[in-house]
Parts: structure tokens; C-alpha cells; sequence
């Protein structure tokens, strides 16, 4: 088994990880980082420490009323993705370790389009 990096937990919930193939497995957010674990395979989990994460962004649809996934942004390893049965749960846990200024909204798509005329332009 594998050994967590928290001393103490804060939320626990059912999720799915977006890397490679879909996971599913359980988050779990605690003073020390961020942690996924597979459900079936012990061997595939994902252990972020707070001091990693760079950006933790959401891609909101409906004005805020669904977000159907969620990504972190660590300073080395990349961005790994994640969705869960109740995002909110997680972004309010994380804002308790990561400064609210790092937790962002992704892009939608007319944004994206607007970004890359721009850049085009000049």
C-alpha cells in the first residue's frame, strides 16, 4: 500500500483521473498536498504537494451552475485532471492550502478563438 503524504485529511471523495486512460479511484486533500488514488490498482496514484501546485483551473460551463472537470498545474511535472461528484466540495478544501488568486477559470472556446486572432493580428 501506498503511504500518504497528509498528516491530517480534510475531504475525501469519489473521483476520476483524466491522465492517460480514465481512473477511477478517490481523492483526498489534506495539509500536506493533493492525492488520487485508483481504485482498483494501488500502483497508480498521484500525490501532489501543496508547494507544487502552480494553478488549479476549472472549466466552468452554465455561468458557474456545472463544472465537469478540473485540472492542477504543478511547477515541474505538468498538469494533471481530474472530475469528482462535487467539485465545489474540492475547490473550497484546496482554497484552505492554495491562494485563491492560483485557482482560475479555463478558456471557453469563443475566448480561445478571440486569444489567437489577436496574436495573429499583431
Amino acid at each position: 500500500m501506498v503511504q500518504s503524504i497528509n498528516t491530517k485529511v480534510d475531504l475525501v471523495i469519489d473521483a476520476t483521473s483524466h491522465i492517460r486512460m480514465t481512473d477511477y479511484g478517490k481523492i483526498m486533500i489534506g495539509d500536506k498536498g493533493f492525492e488520487f488514488y485508483n481504485k482498483r490498482d494501488a500502483h497508480k496514484f498521484i500525490q501532489i504537494p501543496w508547494e507544487e501546485v502552480d494553478y488549479v483551473i476549472a472549466s466552468v460551463l452554465f455561468k458557474g451552475k456545472w463544472i465537469p472537470r478540473y485540472a492542477i498545474q504543478t511547477k515541474k511535472n505538468g498538469t494533471f485532471t481530474f472530475s469528482s461528484k462535487d467539485p465545489k466540495k474540492v475547490f473550497r478544501a484546496i482554497r484552505e492550502y492554495v491562494d485563491p488568486d492560483r485557482m482560475v477559470k479555463s478558456l471557453n472556446a469563443f475566448d480561445a478563438i478571440k486569444r489567437n486572432f489577436k496574436k495573429k493580428t499583431k
